[in-house]
């Protein structure tokens, strides 16, 4: 089964709703940055978080989700789109340690229990939007779910898992947001509580083969999902060697001539998915003659 996320409606159109097997995507990040499974569990979990969060958006807009803890796997940047196109990195991507207390990774060590996660949405106006909140836990999920309701206002639940295997790749990976309407009565969110109460890690799901259509039903109640969409999600890094090239231009003449002088061309490498492009002498000296003209 290849990666894809769902929109949907719950309950007659009370709930809004997501789900994302996201085992692929993560893989390739870990694969990439050659990540430890705690490190690889709390970016992976964080990439699936945001990837959902770009199901929200509309056409080109896309978001920047930056979680930044105490813990030494230090910041984590991910960014994503309408989509489902995802990328992220960790600054630090080899930590790992002992299972926690209940047999899980340890990702709120990893993450710190100190710091700030920050959603910006480019919606492609003049000013972006930007919302702020403390960590609260360091598991990611509990984070995400607090920033929803204090930045964003919307009372929600987010489910997020990964699973590594002992030779560091990536076993399942995914997860759901559920986000309560205005209006939402008790009854609803009596129901939606006892099934959130009951159902194992969404990891587990992915594991056993639970298609993101079935976490939802396992979540929500057979009867009460109405699927929307679905969109294919993917690890996809905007980089090129264009990109890379306007940014060596934005230095000016003197500090491209020096690169000329002392090395005889130029390396940029991209943070996200590590690609390393090349400009020899020529290429350099063609970026003079463009800032001249």
């Amino acid at each position: 089964m290849s990666d894809y996320l769902v929109r949907a409606l719950g309950f007659n159109g009370k709930v809004r709703a997501f789900a994302a097997r996201t085992t692929e995507t993560v893989g390739e990040a870990q694969r990439r940055h050659n990540t430890w499974p705690t490190t690889t569990a709390a970016l992976g979990r964080s990439m699936t978080a945001a990837v959902m969060m770009g199901a929200m958006l509309k056409g080109e807009d896309k978001l920047t989700v930056k979680i930044e803890g105490n813990g030494p796997i230090g910041p984590m940047i991910i960014d994503s789109n309408a989509k489902g196109e995802v990328r992220g990195f960790v600054t630090n991507p080899q930590v790992h340690f002992e299972l926690n207390d209940v047999g899980k990774l340890d990702v709120r060590r990893g993450v710190g229990t100190e710091g700030s996660l920050t959603v910006v949405k480019d919606l492609g106006l003049r000013d972006m939007f930007s919302g702020q909140t403390p960590i609260v836990s360091g598991e990611i999920a509990e984070d995400f779910t607090y920033y929803f309701a204090v930045s964003e206002q919307v009372p929600s639940s987010v489910g997020l898992g990964v699973l590594v295997n002992p030779d560091n790749t990536v076993l399942a990976s995914g997860g759901f947001i559920i986000q309560l309407m205005p209006g939402c009565d008790e009854e609803t969110i009596s129901q939606i509580e006892q099934h959130l109460n009951n159902i194992e890690p969404v990891s587990k799901m992915i594991e056993k083969g639970l298609t993101p259509e079935k976490i939802l039903e396992v979540v929500l109640g057979e009867n009460n999902v109405q699927i929307l969409d679905k969109t294919p999600v993917q690890f996809k890094c905007q980089c090129s060697k264009e990109r890379f090239g306007a940014a060596i231009i934005s230095l000016g003449v003197q500090e491209i001539q020096e690169m000329i002088d002392e090395d005889g061309g130029a390396e940029a490498q991209c943070h996200f998915c590590l690609e390393k492009y090349h400009y020899n002498q020529q290429e350099l000296e063609g970026f003079i003659n463009e800032i001249k003209q």
